[in-house]
């Protein structure tokens, strides 16, 4: 396995050895957003658009076209991205700025409106926090390599299912089981990365919302 490392001066560090780590907008992800608690619904609505439009391709393409993607979809206010109409679509289709993918574009008008629907009941960090925390698996090892890591948990199936039901597309479990490892609700970085304590000590300190 490759290693990927960082230099603090003197000292070396080391990260998850992801495909493409080594990129800096990567490692940024990685440093400093990934395995982080969070609980803002805008924020994790933006992360479950772009994990929906992750699917078959690699997280870095998307990372290095957030800021196109926020320009695009209006910040990621679902509020307005519910308004988008056939134009607004035939625009974003036209936009080599992000991924042109018709059903994706499609889906996440959908999933803005059922945002905003869900928001009158209850809110989505609210939700899957609930429901990340109350189907918790039962405590595993820290990963030791990248095989030990699962692609989907019985959370992840369950949110995926709830989300579902409510008129989310494109979350599937292994979709929102990515979202929950980037949102901090599990914390999968590696035994030896030098993020892994870090993140553990802002899960333990995290009051998730209600």
């Amino acid at each position: 396995m490759n290693r990927a490392t960082i230099n603090m001066g003197n000292k070396e560090q080391r990260r998850c050895p992801w495909h493409g780590i080594v990129d800096p907008v990567y490692a940024r992800y990685h440093d400093e957003e990934w395995g982080v608690p969070l609980a803002d619904d805008r924020a994790l609505f933006e992360k479950l658009v772009l994990e929906g439009f992750q699917a078959g391709l690699s997280w870095l393409t998307i990372l290095r076209k957030r800021d196109n993607f926020r320009a695009a979809f209006q910040g990621f206010d679902p509020e307005r991205i519910a308004r988008f109409g056939a134009r607004e679509q035939a625009r974003l289709m036209k936009d080599e700025g992000i991924v042109r993918n018709r059903l994706k574009i499609e889906a996440t008008v959908a999933n803005a409106r059922a945002y905003i629907a869900l928001q009158e009941r209850d809110s989505l960090a609210a939700l899957m926090w609930r429901l990340a925390r109350e189907n918790t698996e039962p405590r595993r090892a820290a990963p030791r390599t990248m095989a030990d890591i699962p692609g989907k948990t019985r959370a992840s199936a369950l949110i995926s299912k709830t989300l579902k039901k409510a008129g989310f597309r494109f979350v599937g479990p292994t979709t929102i089981y990515a979202l929950m490892q980037s949102a901090g609700m599990v914390n999968d970085h590696l035994a030896t990365c030098h993020r892994r304590a870090a993140c553990a000590a802002l899960q333990r300190e995290f009051s998730p919302p209600q």
